[in-house]
């Protein structure tokens, strides 16, 4: 059972553009150290989009080694063609990844008996859970909560990241499917509203460089300590806010983390570092944290 708060983590790069492993693993330790219940290693916020086959297979097969079972580990498999997404989740699978996250197919807009079979051939591929992606915003795809319920009936598909910005969702997918499908919030600033709607984990943007506060709301929440767990999301949501506000997930991540001397580098071509003045305003929100 895969729950809390999974960080999507970003792909560190050298000044050579390339993708550098020790910081790679360095990352990875500091949010298991920061409590963090899971990484996602692949997702957006990891740019899958713009790195090669074997880059995208290097990051997934160097996260799980060195997590070594300390924590869950989900890959990013997103293919547009259901015959590469295939071949990612069973590499992934290969590897040990404990499960896995698939966006539906993108650019080309398939009709809903196309993604029912997408996910079909990734579902009789693998045996390790699989995690649908909703998010309508990059994929231009919007899995509605009746396609996900008919996606819940593949045995391995178990979760859902749900980020259309509707947490009426939330409540309507656990409906649908008798709790079947367990839905983890996909949106930065709807995580405590999330929660009170039924969803059991958070796949979280800022936990990059807010790893403890966005993996305590979580615990407090759990806890029945709901006062505190508003109290200490109230005071991170400016951030989240900011993050949702810009889209910019990794651009943001990855300067927080250069801030805090994490070395990730830059973003690659082409997204663009952020602009003087949101860098100024994102100096402003993590300072008024301390």
């Amino acid at each position: 059972m895969l729950e809390g708060t999974f960080v999507v983590n970003v792909t560190p790069f050298d000044e050579s553009d390339q993708v550098n492993v020790s910081s790679l693993k360095e990352l990875v330790d500091y949010f298991i150290a920061s409590k963090l219940d899971g990484i996602f290693v692949g997702g957006s916020t990891g740019e899958f989009a713009y790195l090669t086959a074997e880059e995208h297979m290097k990051i997934i097969e160097t996260v799980v080694s060195h997590v070594n079972r300390r924590v869950p580990v989900l890959a990013g498999t997103a293919a547009c063609a259901t015959k590469q997404a295939v071949a990612l989740t069973k590499y992934a699978e290969k590897v040990g990844a404990d499960g896995v996250v698939v966006v539906p197919p993108f650019y080309h807009k398939p009709t809903e008996e196309g993604i029912i079979n997408h996910y079909r051939e990734i579902s009789n591929a693998v045996h390790i859970p699989i995690m649908v992606y909703n998010n309508p915003a990059t994929a231009k795809v919007d899995m509605l909560p009746d396609l996900i319920a008919r996606l819940s009936e593949f045995e391995n598909i178990k979760y859902v990241k749900e980020s259309s910005g509707d947490i009426t969702r939330v409540w309507k997918i656990r409906k649908l499917t008798n709790d079947r499908m367990t839905v983890f919030c996909g949106g930065d600033n709807l995580a405590l509203e999330s929660y009170l709607m039924g969803a059991t984990g958070f796949i979280c943007v800022a936990s990059n460089f807010l790893p403890s506060e966005t993996s305590e709301i979580y615990r407090l929440y759990k806890a029945g300590k709901l006062k505190e767990a508003k109290a200490l999301y109230e005071k991170i949501l400016p951030v989240l806010n900011f993050l949702e506000d810009t889209g910019k997930f990794p651009q943001i991540s990855k300067a927080a983390l250069n801030m805090a001397g994490k070395k990730v580098g830059q973003t690659r071509s082409p997204l663009m570092p952020l602009n003087p003045l949101e860098e100024k305003r994102l100096k402003e929100l993590l300072a008024q944290l301390k």
